[in-house]
């Protein structure tokens, strides 16, 4: 009986001690809200911090000055995590691109596009991949990282039978390029994205995390959604963009390939909004439901896709477990059940 209690005591001490485990950071591409980025650059950043966003990823400063936005992300508290910046700017003034983004405090900077004419099948598409890598290499001697942004174009084969994405990352060495898959664009080519993710575990260090819906042939034109030719007619199409957890993606296996890739930072991208919603009620709604799935406890379990923004899961409801009453969570420290019960 001694032993017993005794053994309780050390499983009840060492459970409130144990570390908690590290809360994944999410980010949002700002191109999700740039005409709100146009209007109100800051306000819109301190909605974004507001929605309990931990890092931005830029795409164009909007006349803000790299000072000024700098001292706006330490005002806030947002990490400045990376930007996008179209690969003709790069090629251009390399020097002036990294001068920007490392004034700002990015870690990483990422290709987020290609012409039609550099793409994949392209005469230009092996002089684009010698292009990226004397950018990777320009970034590395800056101490920035190189990242590539997809979208489904580079899931056509190449001479080689690869992927043109493949030959992208075999002929441009890991220290030179890192990954940034965008997930939406993955599983819309017809690959399965969590199985994708994991090939390229430990180069992956940020993922786009972008949920749709499509139904019924493919017709239309989703590029028309992407918002890069703003005049252009946007023609009827039976794919959106919606927000994460709204749409076809299986987001709790893509979590899991997040986990075993060792990938770093989640970003929320919604080049278009739907269901009715703002682009900043989007991007809040994504949030939202990542937090549902990322906690524990059946009070974060609730669908917010169904009704309005839904309700986001604070961190006071995160830290309770299924099963425990707060007294015991909080004397627990967050632990698990059967340390909350003691």
């Amino acid at each position: 009986m001694i032993a017993v209690v005794a053994l309780a005591m050390v499983m009840a001490v060492s459970c409130k001690n144990a570390p908690k485990e590290e809360k994944t950071p999410i980010g949002v591409q700002l191109y999700s809200v740039r005409d709100d980025m146009a209007n109100d650059f800051y306000g819109t950043l301190k909605a974004v911090k507001e929605m309990g966003y931990d890092g931005v990823e830029f795409a164009g400063l909007f006349g803000n000055t790299p000072e000024q936005v700098k001292a706006w992300c330490e005002e806030l508290e947002l990490n400045p995590i990376s930007a996008h910046v179209p690969l003709a700017d790069m090629v251009a003034d390399i020097d002036a691109v990294i001068n920007t983004y490392k004034t700002i405090g990015c870690k990483y900077v990422a290709v987020p596009y290609l012409p039609d004419e550099l793409r994949p099948g392209t005469d230009q598409f092996v002089a684009t991949v010698a292009a990226v890598a004397e950018i990777g290499k320009k970034m590395k001697e800056a101490g920035l990282i190189l990242l590539y942004h997809n979208h489904d174009f580079e899931f056509k084969t190449v001479e080689n039978g690869a992927y043109g994405l493949d030959y992208l990352y075999e002929n441009v060495p890991a220290d030179l390029l890192q990954t940034e898959l965008d997930l939406c664009w993955v599983k819309y080519a017809g690959v399965e994205p969590a199985e994708y993710l994991r090939k390229y575990s430990g180069r992956a260090p940020v993922v786009h995390f972008k949920d749709y819906f499509f139904e019924g042939a493919k017709e239309g034109d989703p590029y028309a959604l992407i918002g890069i030719e703003e005049e252009a007619e946007q023609p009827q199409t039976t794919f959106e963009f919606r927000p994460v957890g709204c749409g076809v993606q299986d987001v709790p296996a893509l979590l899991e390939a997040f986990k075993d890739a060792g990938s770093q930072w989640i970003i929320v991208e919604q080049d278009s909004p739907s269901m009715g919603l703002t682009p900043l009620q989007s991007i809040k709604k994504s949030i939202c439901n990542l937090h549902h799935l990322m906690c524990p406890g059946e009070c974060c379990k609730k669908d917010c896709c169904k009704e309005g923004e839904g309700e986001c899961c604070y961190k006071e409801c995160c830290d309770k477990h299924e099963g425990c009453d707060e007294k015991a969570c909080d004397k627990c420290d967050g632990c698990d059940k059967e340390c909350c019960e003691e």
